[in-house]
């Protein structure tokens, strides 16, 4: 499904890594794990297409146009933009065929199941982080992509939504969806999380996630 080929990313001149080779199966769920700075972010970037490798190329065997749903991180998003919640979070049905019932029913029922009822009409700059988080989250599951790639997800969740954010996330998973996560939680990536990818300057290894991380020092990985 995201299959990378002598893939090097970073700042022009300065690869964070040396070339690596890496494949994601269709259907997989992976966490991306690695120190502050190794380049993480960036590499869910390099694959959603936003930004451009050094070298080598990532090749996706998706279907169609709309068929990967990124989520940035919050930082990226300008607060002041004179939106509602309620607007934002059905910016996620951007391609869909849904009838203008369908689509309010739908929204509907995804803002109730992200505990947002009652928020639809609040602006951004309004809203709590972890309010925010939730609507960013409730975006993507009103998207229909097989690829989902989430940029430190649990960002801003209390207790309550984390655990809203890992039932959605096993739920996309049993949807058959291929999914990339990176996340700095490395207990829930242990729990939660099949396999994942650690990044360190030396290179990239991908393995089950309990084995990869009992076998580094918790300094490299947190």
């Amino acid at each position: 499904m995201i299959t990378c080929k002598a893939l090097r990313w970073g700042a022009p001149g300065q690869p964070l890594t040396p070339a690596v080779d890496f494949e994601l199966a269709q259907g997989s769920l992976t966490g991306v794990i690695g120190a502050n700075g190794s380049g993480k972010s960036s590499l869910l970037k390099v694959i959603a297409g936003l930004q451009k490798p050094l070298a080598g190329k990532v090749i996706l065997d998706v279907p169609r146009r709309g068929s990967l749903s990124f989520l940035p991180q919050q930082q990226h998003l300008d607060r002041q933009f004179p939106i509602s919640l309620q607007e934002l979070v059905a910016a996620g049905f951007w391609g869909s065929k849904q009838t203008p019932q369908q689509r309010s029913q739908r929204l509907q029922a995804v803002l109730e199941d992200w505990c947002l009822s009652g928020l639809e009409h609040r602006p951004l700059m309004a809203l709590s982080g972890g309010e925010l988080q939730r609507a960013l989250l409730a975006r993507m599951s009103l998207a229909e992509a097989p690829v989902l790639l989430l940029d430190e997800p649990h960002a801003a969740l209390d207790e309550q939504g984390q655990i809203l954010l890992w039932k959605h996330i096993h739920a996309w998973h049993a949807e058959g969806r291929t999914l990339v996560v990176v996340c700095h939680d490395l207990s829930a990536v242990r729990q939660h999380v099949p396999q994942a990818l650690l990044i360190k300057s030396s290179g990239c290894m991908l393995a089950p996630s309990k084995e990869l991380i009992l076998q580094q020092p918790q300094t490299q990985v947190a």
